[in-house]
């Protein structure tokens, strides 16, 4: 399927309501910073910034006037030392803001930052982006109900996210996945299957290879390979189903033929068990977080209502819950998928229990 077909144009960016506001608020994630996204978009020129291959990466390289440059450093070390730190100045002075790109590709219009520290040449980055309450969502479940926590703040219309390190999707896809070991791929197909079930479970969209990482870890004798989200621009937007599961992308073909030629159906079945119950877990042990998240987007308009209406009837003829067609905002859809995810993992379990009592 083309992505014309599967994905809209274009998706509008929401703004943050009350309730969000106050979650934000509550949990540390609302915070006052020096510097705003419409700030960053007073440059004064730009060069195209080229990968170690030649290629255009979509991102361009922006300068400001020598009046602004030295405000904008500043204020750029103190947003560092805010996330990063204890918001004190006392490491601005071991700070160097070594570059500020932008990039025009996708909807966020994110700038990337590049901050070194002098004293040993270690840097990281960062990203300033418009606040926008559908990724919120996203970045709030991710932190949640994915096996990693994530850093951002928020302030007004600016929203400050920290870097997810790993390798491109599509980097690793093209450069990595042929060089790996058997046994290699085979564990990159589950994690893959995971993925994929994780990304469908809580409604994050647009999961192409370049939207996502692949993170090596060496464990022993071997390597291990996690799959990390880097983009939740699309959560909760999209009508259609496929679009929430990344097996659907032509980016991801390899990958697909990965699972097809690395695990039997059993074994793919297994591992969505898995993941499902893995997220029922932490959906359990969130406890008031998520309930509070839940409650702000039950009411908030994150979607269009044609949007809406798709989707929930597309879960409907999967799940057979009847609740799903009553939902009338992309929230109600959202909380109800959690809870049917939990609802089944805690039957489940509930049925272990009374067999194992009835043996007994």
């Amino acid at each position: 399927m083309s992505e014309e077909k599967l994905m809209s144009k274009k998706k509008p960016a929401y703004p943050v309501n009350e309730k969000l506001d106050g979650y934000l608020h509550r949990y540390s994630r609302k915070i006052e910073i020096p510097i705003f996204y419409e700030d960053l978009l007073r440059f004064s020129g730009s060069v195209v910034v080229y990968d170690s291959q030649g290629t255009d990466t979509l991102w361009v390289r922006v300068y400001y006037s020598d009046f602004e440059r030295e405000e904008i450093d500043l204020s750029l070390k103190k947003v560092y030392s805010i996330l990063h730190s204890d918001g004190s100045d006392r490491i601005l002075e071991y700070l160097n803001v070594d570059a500020v790109d932008f990039c025009t590709f996708g909807n966020s219009k994110p700038f990337r930052i590049k901050v070194r520290n002098i004293l040993n040449d270690n840097y990281t980055y960062f990203y300033v982006k418009k606040t926008d309450a559908s990724r919120i969502y996203g970045l709030e479940l991710e932190h949640m109900l994915s096996p990693y926590n994530l850093n951002f703040l928020v302030c007004g219309d600016t929203l400050i996210e920290e870097h997810i390190a790993g390798i491109p999707g599509d980097v690793f896809i093209n450069d990595v996945l042929p060089k790996c070991t058997e046994p290699e791929k085979a564990q990159l197909a589950k994690e893959f299957v995971k993925f994929n079930e994780r990304c469908m479970i809580r409604l994050l969209g647009d999961m192409r290879s370049y939207n996502y990482v692949i993170v090596p870890t060496h464990d022993f004798d071997h390597v291990v390979y996690k799959i990390r989200a880097i983009d939740f621009d699309q959560q909760c937007f999209e009508g259609k189903l496929k679009v929430y599961r990344p097996q659907f992308f032509k980016e991801n073909y390899k990958m697909v033929e990965l699972v097809r030629s690395k695990l039997q159906k059993h074994s793919v079945d297994q591992y969505k068990i898995e993941e499902r119950s893995i997220v029922a877990k932490r959906i359990l042990s969130s406890g008031d977080r998520i309930k509070r998240l839940l409650d702000a987007c039950l009411i908030d308009e994150i979607s269009l209502d044609e949007n809406i209406t798709k989707l929930k009837l597309e879960i409907y003829d999967m799940a057979k819950d009847l609740d799903f067609k009553k939902c009338k905002t992309m929230g109600e859809v959202l909380s109800l998928a959690l809870d049917f995810v939990k609802r089944n993992y805690q039957d489940v379990n509930m049925r272990q229990i009374i067999g194992n009592d009835s043996n007994n």
